[in-house]
């Protein structure tokens, strides 16, 4: 009888299913709220008055010593100038103010109080502000606190009237955030720039976010 043969049968082994872990969501970056924004600018604001105070006082010590006498008696005591006051300290203000925020902005978009309260500053395009857009920006957070500060001179012309209205005025620039669709500040939309609220991680998210805003 001839032999059987036997079929050979081959086991071969089911692959496996490779564990699929789920991916965490991605935090993403969003507008600033106007607290956060407020909050950001008092710390700033210890920093910015003790420049202002260092560039006052020295400034103020050039200009007594360039264009008033000297006395030795409270009487004699003389303010600047005013075309001092105007033609020098004004703008040497406003320089170290654009000198602030620049530097800030230029290398990472965020101040010391930004940095705290992870706030970071670009334009509608996602970079680091240039130094004409930083100043424009400047210009912009200034515009209504002078426009306020002008309709306060009119209603009662004190220097305590006129430092109140300014002060309202600048707190106008974040109020309005509560009424614009996009949660955009007075300064963000006049400077075509953005202030965000990054994660603790940054990501690709923030290019998301800026397309957004330009819809």
């Amino acid at each position: 009888m001839p032999k059987s043969k036997k079929r050979a049968t081959v086991k071969t082994k089911k692959p496996r299913r490779q564990a699929t872990t789920a991916m965490p969501a991605v935090e993403e970056p969003t507008i600033a709220k106007p607290t956060t924004r407020l909050a950001a600018i008092v710390y700033d604001g210890m920093l910015i008055l003790a420049l202002l105070f260092l560039v006052g006082t020295v400034l103020t010590v050039i200009g007594t010593l360039l264009t008033m006498q000297t006395g030795t008696e409270s009487a004699q005591a003389r303010s600047l100038p005013v075309w001092y006051q105007n033609i020098v300290m004004t703008p040497s203000f406003i320089l170290t103010l654009v000198g602030f925020y620049g530097l800030f902005w230029r290398r990472g978009g965020q101040t010391l109080g930004m940095q705290t309260w992870r706030l970071k500053t670009v334009n509608d395009s996602g970079y680091l502000l240039t130094w004409g857009q930083s100043f424009k920006r400047i210009m912009a957070a200034s515009l209504m606190p002078l426009i306020f500060g002008i309709i306060g001179s009119l209603i009662g012309g004190s220097r305590a009237i006129i430092l109140t209205s300014a002060f309202l005025g600048l707190v106008f620039n974040y109020a309005f955030c509560l009424f614009n669709r996009r949660g955009l500040a007075v300064q963000d939309m006049i400077s075509n720039t953005i202030t965000l609220k990054m994660p603790k991680t940054e990501n690709e998210g923030l290019w998301r976010v800026i397309r957004n805003r330009k819809n």
